[in-house]
C-alpha cells in the first residue's frame, strides 16, 4: 500500500498526474511559440508535473533508480521555472530560464512516457525489449530533437 491506496490505484493516480502533466504542458509551451501565456495551462502544467516527479518517489524501491534521478533532474527544472516565474516574473535572463526549463521538464515527462511506452506496448515491447535498441534510440532522439527545436524557437520569440 502506498499512501492508503493499492499500489495499483497509486500507480494510475501517478499515470492521470502524468498525462495531465504533458497535456498541459503542450498547451503552455505552444502557447509560448504564439508569445502568448496561458497562465491556467501554465499553472496546471506546473503543479502536476512537480506532483508527476513527486509521486514518483512514492512507488516502493530498495535502491535509486534512473526513474528516480529523472524525478530529481525534473525536480531542480522545476524549480528554476517556479522562480522565474513567481519569485523574479520573468524579470532579465529569468524569461528564457523560465522558458528552457518549462520545455525540459515537459521533455522529461516524454521521456518517460516513450520509455514507458517501450515496456508496457507489446508492439513495442518487442522491438526494444531491453530499451538500448535502435528502435528505442531513434525515438528517444526524434523526441529530444523535437524538444530541442521547440525549446530554441519559444526562446527567439519570447517578448523582453
Amino acid at each position: 500500500m502506498v499512501l492508503g491506496m493499492t499500489i495499483e490505484t497509486f500507480t494510475r493516480l501517478h499515470v492521470v498526474i502524468s498525462l495531465v502533466g504533458i497535456g498541459s504542458g503542450l498547451v503552455a509551451v505552444f502557447a509560448m511559440l504564439g508569445e502568448r501565456r496561458r497562465e491556467g495551462w501554465t499553472t496546471l502544467f506546473l503543479g502536476s508535473t512537480v506532483l508527476t516527479s513527486v509521486t514518483g518517489f512514492g512507488f516502493p524501491f530498495d535502491r535509486l533508480l534512473p526513474s528516480h534521478k529523472v524525478g530529481i533532474l525534473s525536480l531542480a527544472v522545476l524549480t528554476l521555472a517556479l522562480v522565474g516565474r513567481y519569485v523574479t516574473h520573468f524579470r532579465g535572463s529569468w524569461r528564457w530560464i523560465y522558458i528552457v526549463s518549462c520545455v525540459i521538464a515537459l521533455y522529461l515527462n516524454v521521456f518517460v512516457l516513450v520509455a514507458q511506452l517501450f515496456q508496457k506496448v507489446p508492439a513495442l515491447a518487442t522491438m526494444a525489449p531491453t530499451q538500448s535498441e535502435p528502435p528505442f534510440q531513434v525515438a528517444q532522439l526524434v523526441v529530444l530533437a523535437l524538444f530541442v527545436w521547440l525549446g530554441v524557437l519559444a526562446v527567439k520569440r519570447a517578448r523582453p
